[in-house]
């Protein structure tokens, strides 16, 4: 049986990699002695590897389950690059293609191989895995499996049969995103035995957090993406529409944007993404359809245009940024209309009622985040079960968010709503508490009562934060099947009588553009250490170039981080370049010479 020296060995001559990053040794060290495992992972700790490194450690064919294409042929390329014997069993390979992978398994010549789900209940599939002698099975994505997972995939069901179908296989799960009901769902149903659990935490540190209400949408988009001007992103949008109308908006400013939906052509589609994972300095403007099989280490933004699904999805998209373990920026924009959307897209839906109850949670404690007053991180961890202290790396803590006694503004919003007959939504109440005169307002002279005008200290983007965060709070409740109608619940009665009060923030005053771009352009001094900015973007240049001619995305031939530090260390031989992170024989080889050609054109100012 192998052990952690020999694993410790192939990390640097294989993967460049001088050391395990905090989690991978031990979760690594219980593979190779034969146990199950699930680990849950924070995105960007290095989940891949701990699969990958057991494969080309043991005898045997292993088999990693993914669920989407586009993660098999990224992952498969990048294993390639490294010099390893990988392949995916898809449906988008030609058939000759399949072919020669199905003829390379037979002859035991693959470590590697990824297949989706859905093709591991075929029993053609299945016969052949066995006369290969498969060993491990590696489930990415393991959260798929679950009901209570925010992805639930009906055929991850089946891969709990393989285990007694392919000989007692040795089975592996991982994933980013799985609270404890998730994760106990997935040892019930994926394990028979219970596994050696490993939960190395939720928290990634190189994120910066960041939440506003939104006013003006695509003005602050801009000004986000701005910030960011040539780093690749990503924004996400509540719908198709508007991926393709931001895009345009994007690009009249100056960004180079492409869009990306499930209703595009599958060409154009393709395409976009390519040249999103080829090129540096694109941002995608995509609905939740992009991102899962994207495996793009660089991402440095990710921004919400519109509120996400719930917790658990908007903590698995902005963790496709900085997955290269370098600062990476968030920002994510929520309105009373997007709260009220996700609410009634739930009571409409077809799940059972204890679904419904989950996810009612998970949208609450989103809509908490957005509007808390305290650290962004500490709220967030909370949800996954673990505290921490003020990050220092959110818009609260950077902004100095304020808590004030929003007792009076409370029994004013209540009043409001009461005197009203709890039948308004919030534009007509806001219009009532500063003592605007509208029409709506007076043909139901609304104007004479005693509350009008009574809320004229606060604007009205105030008023639409106070009602954002007494609806959090639980002292309003909006009837999302009326139109939007506010009501007043027994908790917010309470605060009316003068029983209890309610703590509201002020919102933090937003960012410079010096702060915002000095956080930005903090990724490229992340490592310690002088970097030639110059000669880093010369490299990138020569990356993508490179990147475009093998028809592969650019973090295969080399990520950012080996990047920075070849403009950093500034190799000048072969000996020198082996020491750069991420740089194993097989890159070496491949790229080393093009790499120590690039930095001598630019020393020597070519």
């Amino acid at each position: 049986m192998a052990d952690l020296a020999a694993a410790n060995s192939l990390l640097h001559k294989v993967f460049g990699f001088g050391s395990f990053r905090a989690g991978q040794s031990e979760i690594i060290e219980t593979i190779l002695s034969g146990r199950d495992v699930l680990a849950v992972m924070p995105t960007g700790s290095g989940k891949s590897l701990c699969y990958q490194l057991p494969a080309l450690l043991r005898d045997g064919l292993t088999i990693v389950v993914s669920p989407l294409i586009a993660l098999m042929r990224n992952q498969v390329a990048q294993l390639r690059s490294y010099g390893v014997a990988a392949g995916s069993l898809n449906s988008a390979n030609d058939f000759d293609e399949n072919r020669q992978i199905l003829e390379q398994i037979a002859r035991g010549e693959l470590r590697l191989v990824y297949v989706a789900p859905e093709r591991l209940t075929k029993p053609d599939t299945i016969a052949m895995l066995r006369r290969a002698k498969v060993g491990l099975m590696a489930v990415d994505e393991a959260h798929c499996i679950s009901q209570w997972g925010h992805d639930f995939r009906p055929e991850y069901m089946a891969l709990s049969g393989l285990h007694d179908a392919l000989g007692g296989l040795q089975i592996i799960a991982f994933t980013a995103t799985a609270d404890a009901a998730t994760r106990t769902d997935i040892e019930q149903r994926l394990f028979r035995q219970p596994p050696q659990v490993f939960v190395h935490g939720f928290d990634r540190p190189n994120l910066r957090l960041a939440m506003s209400a939104r006013s003006g949408g695509r003005g602050q988009v801009s000004q986000f993406v701005a910030t960011h001007r040539g780093d690749s992103g990503i924004v996400y949008c509540g719908s198709r529409r508007m991926t393709e109308e931001l895009a345009e908006f994007l690009r009249q400013e100056g960004f180079k944007a492409l869009h990306y939906h499930a209703g595009m052509d599958t060409a154009e589609r393709s395409r976009n993404q390519d040249i999103f994972l080829q090129e540096d300095g694109v941002v995608m403007v995509a609905t939740i359809a992009f991102g899962m099989g994207i495996d793009k280490p660089d991402v440095r933004f990710v921004c919400h245009a519109n509120m996400p699904n719930n917790i658990e999805s908007y903590y698995q998209e902005i963790g496709r940024a900085g997955r290269d373990g370098l600062p990476a920026n968030t920002l994510t924009l929520y309105s009373t209309g997007d709260i009220t959307l996700r609410r009634r897209q739930i009571e409409e839906g077809a799940a059972s009622d204890e679904q419904k109850r989950v996810d009612r949670l998970r949208l609450n404690t989103l809509v908490a985040l957005c509007e808390s007053p305290r650290c962004r991180r500490q709220t967030l961890l909370s949800y996954f079960g673990e505290t921490s202290g003020p990050c220092g790396n959110c818009d609260v803590c950077s902004g100095g968010v304020a808590v004030v006694d929003g007792t009076v503004a409370a029994q004013k919003a209540m009043s409001a709503i009461l005197r009203t007959g709890e039948r308004f939504g919030t534009e007509h109440l806001i219009n009532l508490l500063i003592g605007e005169e509208t029409e709506q307002i007076k043909s139901f002279r609304h104007d004479a009562l005693p509350t009008f005008g009574v809320g004229k200290e606060h604007s009205r983007n105030e008023w639409r934060s106070i009602f954002r965060q007494l609806y959090a709070a639980g002292i309003l409740a909006l009837d999302i099947t009326g139109y939007g109608r506010w009501t007043v619940p027994p908790a917010g009665r309470a605060v009316l009588k003068g029983e209890a009060k309610i703590e509201l923030r002020r919102d933090p005053v937003p960012a410079g553009k010096k702060v915002a771009r000095k956080a930005a352009g903090a990724a490229a001094l992340s490592e310690g250490g002088d970097v030639d900015q110059a000669l880093f973007q010369a490299l990138r240049v020569r990356r993508s170039a490179l990147a475009k001619a093998q028809a592969v995305p650019a973090y295969v031939v080399l990520p950012d981080r080996s990047l920075l530090d070849m403009a950093r260390r500034k190799p000048a031989t072969l000996d020198e370049m082996a020491g750069i992170h991420g740089v194993g024989d097989a890159k070496l080889k491949r790229y080393g010479q093009e790499f120590l050609d690039a930095i001598k054109r630019h020393e020597d100012g070519g």
